[in-house]
């Protein structure tokens, strides 16, 4: 595994376990999305250079298009709930109320 491709990998998973240990805030846990997305979206787009196939050239652009749609839908759900709510905090959020 060359150095690129463990900092890449290292990059995500440190999103990863910012997700699954770090949950308080919503806003936290989109932070630790877009890292993963942004590692992802770099990772493929090295991949496919480093194939030389026009093939694979879309495949980070499409990436990217999904990140942005991500983006919007997670702060869309962020205003939504800090107006119902008052807060972000993902402990006051209760399937069972709504």
């Amino acid at each position: 595994m060359t150095p690129v491709h463990f900092a890449f990998s290292s990059a995500f998973v440190l999103g990863l376990t910012g997700l699954t240990f770090h949950r308080t805030h919503l806003l936290s846990a989109l932070l630790c999305l877009e890292g993963m997305m942004l590692s992802l979206f770099i990772a493929l787009s090295l991949w496919t250079l480093q194939l030389n196939s026009t093939s694979f050239s879309a495949a980070p652009m499409l990436l990217l298009a999904f990140s942005a749609c991500e983006a919007g839908v997670g702060l869309a759900l962020l205003v939504a709930t800090s107006r119902t709510h008052g807060t972000d905090r993902l402990q006051s959020l209760n399937l069972l109320q709504c």
